[in-house]
């Protein structure tokens, strides 16, 4: 079992920057790939990001691609999303997911099987 936890939403204005974190613990060796989602209010969750556990490749969603990085701290075993020239239309909850049975990089959140509790992130126009 995978546990992951985020951290670092908040309240920004649009143009701003965010780094959200996800700690990882438990069994992070078994783990394949891993990645961000977003949920908006009335929206469905939306796939934001996504890599191998070692780092590489990345993938990112048409919304995000050249705002976004994601990214692994080997040290701090946290998995991170840095969030540059923030719109409103970024608002939702960020989720970070964990596959840990054999798979490339999944693109879909049907494919991930941990998931973090959320954070929040507002941005303001």
């Amino acid at each position: 079992q995978v546990q992951l936890v985020e951290s670092g939403g908040g309240l920004v204005q649009a143009g701003g920057s965010l780094r959200l974190s996800c700690a990882t613990s438990g069994r992070t060796f078994s783990i394949y790939a891993m990645g961000w989602f977003r949920q908006a209010p009335g929206k469905e969750r939306e796939f934001v990001a996504a890599m191998r556990w070692s780092g590489t490749p990345t993938y990112y969603g048409d919304s995000v691609k050249g705002r976004f990085t994601i990214s692994r701290d080997n040290a701090k075993n946290t998995v991170n999303l840095e969030m540059n020239s923030l719109k409103p239309e970024d608002t939702a909850v960020y989720y970070c997911a964990a596959r840990t049975t054999p798979a490339w990089v999944p693109l879909e959140r049907s494919e991930y099987d941990s998931w973090g509790q959320g954070t929040q992130v507002t941005v303001s126009s």
